[in-house]
């Protein structure tokens, strides 16, 4: 198994851990030269968005994984964290909704399965 699927399921451990909603990952490598492996995550508000990321920051800084660059962290409502072949993408519920990268990026064969990683397989989709 390669090193990212497990970064993947470390992100998604850590975003579950702190109660984020929803979260789903992906291989999208097939589909884009930007990077192998998406996750997605919901918070419940912009603080919790925030919260989230500096979480995530946080673990994978212990992990000796480092950030490339963070984007939307001050709006809250959409922060993209670029880990090099893993892109996360923090939402708010409403910027989700509205942008639906579920829906540009899943293609049927492409998700990851997250269970034994999430504490409750209901927030995977």
């Amino acid at each position: 198994m390669s090193e990212e699927p497990i970064l993947v399921k470390q992100i998604a451990k850590v975003l579950d851990d702190k109660k984020a909603l929803d979260i789903i990952a992906l291989n999208v490598g097939h589909l884009t030269v930007i990077t192998d492996y998406m996750v997605i995550a919901s918070g419940r508000s912009v603080l919790q968005t925030r919260s989230l990321a500096d979480d995530l920051d946080d673990k994978m800084t212990e992990l000796g994984i480092p950030l490339r660059t963070r984007e939307g962290y001050q709006e809250g409502r959409w922060i993209v964290m670029d880990y090099g072949t893993v892109l996360v993408h923090i939402f708010h519920p409403e910027a989700r909704e509205y942008y639906h990268l579920e829906r540009l990026w899943a293609d049927g064969t492409n998700a990851i399965d997250l269970s034994g990683v999430l504490v409750d397989d209901e927030k995977q989709n």
